[in-house]
C-alpha cells in the first residue's frame, strides 16, 4: 500500500507533478528541448534570486557539491561542519584530494560568523562550504551573517548548499553575495530525486578557468558553455524537468510571498504541537529550520514502532533520526505542497498513534 512521506525528502510528489512527467519524450539536443530550457530560466532565476545562469544538472546536489570543489579550490577550502551532511562535505574535499579544515560545531548548532571569521582571517583559504539548512538536525544557520563575513574575503569563494531550504523562504544568491548556490529536486521543490540546481558567479567561473583537473561531467564552464545554446552538458533527465516547469508554474501562481508564509506557519503548527506534547526542538534556540522540525525524543518513545503504527494505520511515516542521533530524535517535514489540511491530519494520525506506542527500553 502506497503511504505519504513526512521525512526531510524525498518528500510526496502530487499527481500534477507525476503527470508532467510522462509527455511525450523530445530530443536533448532539439529546438523543443531549448524552447523547455529557455523557459525554466526566468522563474528559476527569480528562485535563485539572481541575474546568473541556473544550470539543470542529472544529479542529486552532492554531484554539483562534490563538482563546486573540484571548479573553485586551488588552495585550501573551509568546511564549516554542524551536523551530518555538512561533515560530509570535508570527507568529500579530502576525496578529491584538496587540502581542507573542518571547522566543527555541535550537532544542533549554528555555523558561528566570528568562528567563520577568525579562521578565514588565518589565511590561505580560496573557498568555504556551507550548509545552510543542516537537515540531520533541523538548524539553520544565519547565512546573511556568515555571507557578510565572508564577503570580506574577496579570495574566497563560497559555496552554499540550500537543498532543505531552497524555494521556503527568500535566499537572494546575488545580495548576499553567494558565489554557487546548489539545491536539489526532492526537497521543498517536492520533485523526485535526481535533479539539481545551482547557480554559479562570474568569479568562481573564472577561477574554474584555471583548474585543470575539475573534470568533464561537473565543469562548469561546459554548464555555461551549453547554457547559451539552451542546453545542458550531458543527456538530461527529461521527464524531470518537464515536471520542474509543472512545479515553477505552480509556485509562480501561489505567489512566493504566501509560499514562504504558508511554510513558517506549517512549521509552527508543528513545532507548537510538539512542544505542547513536551517534546523539545533538537536546534538551538531561533535557528530552527522552516521546512522541518527535528524534536528531542524527550519522552523516550521507541521511533521505531511509532512509524510503524503510524505507516501500517494510517498510511503515512515520518523520519526516526539520522546518524547518530537515530532514536534520540525525530524529524517532521512540512515542505513542498503541504497544506493546513494535510498537516492538521498529520497530526492527528501523530496524536493516535502515539497513544499505541511503547516507550523505548531503557
Amino acid at each position: 500500500m502506497a503511504y505519504k512521506l513526512f521525512i526531510p525528502g524525498p518528500i510526496a510528489v502530487s499527481e500534477k507533478t507525476l503527470r508532467a512527467m510522462a509527455q511525450p519524450m523530445i530530443g536533448h539536443r532539439s529546438t523543443d528541448f531549448v524552447a523547455l530550457y529557455q523557459a525554466l530560466q526566468p522563474e528559476l532565476q527569480t528562485l535563485f534570486g539572481t541575474k546568473d545562469a541556473v544550470y539543470i544538472s542529472t544529479s542529486s546536489a552532492w554531484g554539483a557539491m562534490e563538482g563546486s570543489i573540484r571548479n573553485v579550490v586551488k588552495a585550501k577550502v573551509l568546511n564549516c561542519m554542524n551536523g551530518a551532511f555538512s561533515d560530509k562535505w570535508y570527507d568529500v574535499s579530502l576525496r578529491c584530494g584538496k587540502q581542507a579544515t573542518a571547522l566543527k560545531f555541535e550537532w544542533g548548532q549554528p555555523v558561528d560568523p566570528e568562528a567563520v571569521r577568525a579562521e578565514l582571517a588565518k589565511g590561505g583559504y580560496d573557498a568555504i562550504t556551507l550548509i545552510h539548512n543542516e537537515t540531520s538536525t533541523g538548524c539553520m544557520s544565519d547565512l546573511e551573517a556568515l555571507m557578510a563575513v565572508i564577503r570580506q574575503f574577496p579570495d574566497v569563494i563560497s559555496i552554499v548548499d540550500v537543498v532543505s531550504s531552497f524555494s521556503a523562504l527568500s535566499i537572494p544568491k546575488d545580495k548576499l553575495g553567494i558565489d554557487i548556490m546548489i539545491t536539489g529536486s526532492q526537497k521543498a521543490l517536492a520533485l523526485p530525486p535526481g535533479l539539481a540546481l545551482l547557480s554559479v558567479s562570474k568569479r568562481a567561473l573564472d577561477r574554474a578557468t584555471g583548474i585543470q583537473e575539475r573534470g568533464y561531467y561537473f565543469d562548469f564552464q561546459e554548464f555555461q558553455k551549453n547554457h547559451e545554446n539552451g542546453m545542458t552538458p550531458s543527456t538530461p533527465v527529461i521527464p524531470l524537468i518537464y515536471a520542474l516547469k509543472s512545479k515553477l508554474e505552480d509556485i509562480k501562481s501561489e505567489g512566493l510571498e504566501a509560499r514562504y508564509a504558508r511554510h513558517a506557519r506549517l512549521n509552527k503548527t508543528v513545532r507548537d504541537w510538539a512542544l505542547a506534547k513536551g517534546f523539545k526542538v533538537f536546534a538551538k534556540e531561533g535557528h530552527g529550520s522552516v521546512t522541518l522540525n527535528c524534536f528531542a525524543n524527550t519522552l523516550g518513545y521507541d521511533l521505531p514502532a511509532l512509524n510503524k503504527i503510524l505507516k501500517s494505520k494510517h498510511n503515512l511515516v515520518i523520519d526516526g533520526g539520522y546518524g547518530k542521533l537515530k532514536g534520540k530524535t525525530f524529524r517532521i517535514s512540512n515542505m513542498g505542497d503541504e497544506t493546513d489540511a494535510t498537516i492538521a491530519a498529520l497530526i492527528a494520525s501523530l496524536d493516535s498513534a502515539l497513544s499505541e506506542t511503547p516507550k523505548a527500553a531503557a
